[in-house]
């Protein structure tokens, strides 16, 4: 996966935050498990308690697996959700949601 780069204003100065390889995978992940949760829950397909557990997961899969404070964790998250459509982002899930478990644990 290419790296993601994200810019953020920081006490005026304009400061690059770039997340590569395994942490830009970790927040592909994020993403992926973070937008099926929701739109899950907004189709009917599972209930608050079980999207509750997914965005748990999620913010256990940034805790651990991604460097940075959560002001950067968010604002690239919302990049990596702008370069993925609705369609991409759930077939990552359906292709992906194993691998990223095993690859990024939380235990």
């Amino acid at each position: 996966m290419a790296g993601l780069v994200l810019l953020q204003a920081s006490q005026g100065a304009a400061q690059q935050k770039s997340y590569e390889g395994r942490e830009a995978a970790a927040l592909r992940c994020a993403n992926t498990l973070a937008f099926t949760a929701v739109a899950l829950e907004n189709a009917g397909r599972i209930g608050p308690a079980e999207k509750e557990v997914m965005l748990g997961i999620t913010v256990m899969i940034l805790e651990r697996h991604v460097s940075g404070t959560w002001a950067e964790k968010k604002a690239a998250l919302a990049v990596v959700r702008d370069r993925r459509g609705p369609g991409e982002t759930l077939g990552d899930f359906e292709k992906l949601a194993q691998k990223c478990l095993k690859e990024f644990p939380i235990n």
